[in-house]
């Protein structure tokens, strides 16, 4: 039987025998199991051989199926949630230890919830009594899945069933965001800018730093990586042949290396064309015959943060 397919109802079910299901949203394609079942979300470790350290993102279809599983969401949350959600924003609360594992969480009294922002998930969600804990559906390391045969070709083994939902459209895992002392805390830069947060909560802080002790998912050092190894433009080793270099550039090429070894993720200088390009331009550099491959630095404001920060932690 094809485990690719558009049957929510298989899905489900197979989630619900504590299974593994590829899951599309408008960031990048989850693997998703039972939250509540800690038998079901081991899986999620192995399969992609992450670390038990590196906390899950716990999917849900609204707030009012969260309180299930937070002890609450206090107002600030509450004003990210409805400005944006369902959306790429994710949100520490504090969770309910009796509904979370604590391996969803790494032990920590933290959970990262979520509501995505595609049709097929949200009615997923909706036909379920537990949410989904569900990190990006690749091997631990590698560059995240934006299609349902990304997670195919690197994951079909071990997944029961790839739900197929198009194209990511945002291309770049959600923001997450948390609270600390009275302080909004943006720990991983994602597929919601920081100026769109503080327009609504006002001022906040970065925490952003890679770290072996992750206070959210998203926050090792080496991650999103190709299997090329990666500079960003500038600091690759003197000397380079960029005869067997590709480049990832955002409008403009590389004037030393093969246009046919150049990936512009965006002619217009369009930046949010730019995140929802970047990972399937990472992973063709894989299939390209060359040695390293140099990316572009892009603009330090909306998603060209997130995008900065996913290829420094590439070439990390």
């Amino acid at each position: 039987m094809d485990k690719i397919g558009t049957d929510i109802t298989r899905a489900a079910s197979i989630l619900a025998q504590g299974g593994l299901v590829g899951i599309p949203t408008e960031t990048v394609y989850g693997l998703a199991a039972n939250a509540f079942s800690p038998e079901a979300v081991v899986k999620i470790f192995e399969a992609k051989k992450r670390p038990l350290f590196d906390p899950l993102i716990v999917h849900t279809h609204s707030l009012e199926a969260a309180l299930v599983f937070v002890t609450a969401i206090p107002n600030r949350a509450r004003k990210i949630f409805d400005a944006f959600a369902p959306g790429p924003i994710t949100i520490l609360l504090e969770r309910n230890k009796e509904k979370i594992p604590d391996l969803v969480t790494s032990g920590l009294d933290t959970v990262a919830v979520r509501i995505p922002n595609h049709p097929v998930t949200l009615n997923l969600l909706q036909e379920l009594n537990f949410p989904l804990a569900a990190p990006s559906a690749n091997p631990f390391g590698y560059v995240s899945p934006t299609t349902a045969q990304h997670v195919q070709q690197h994951l079909g083994a071990e997944v029961d069933y790839i739900l197929d939902g198009g194209a990511s459209e945002v291309g770049l895992e959600s923001t997450i965001v948390g609270f600390e002392d009275g302080k909004v805390i943006i720990y991983r830069l994602g597929g919601l800018s920081v100026e769109d947060i503080e327009g609504v909560v006002g001022k906040v802080e970065l925490q952003v730093n890679s770290s072996s002790d992750p206070r959210a998912p998203g926050q090792l050092k080496s991650h999103y990586a190709p299997g090329k190894k990666l500079y960003l433009e500038g600091s690759e080793p003197k000397g380079s042949d960029y005869s067997k270099a590709a480049y990832i550039g955002f409008d403009n090429l590389h004037k030393d290396i093969k246009p046919e070894n150049q990936l512009l993720l965006s002619k217009g200088g369009n930046i949010n064309e730019a995140a929802q390009k970047l990972f399937a331009a990472l992973r063709k550099t894989d299939a390209l015959d060359v040695d390293i491959v140099i990316s572009a630095k892009f603009p330090e404001s909306g998603l060209g943060m997130a995008i900065n920060d996913r290829l420094k932690r590439a070439a990390g």
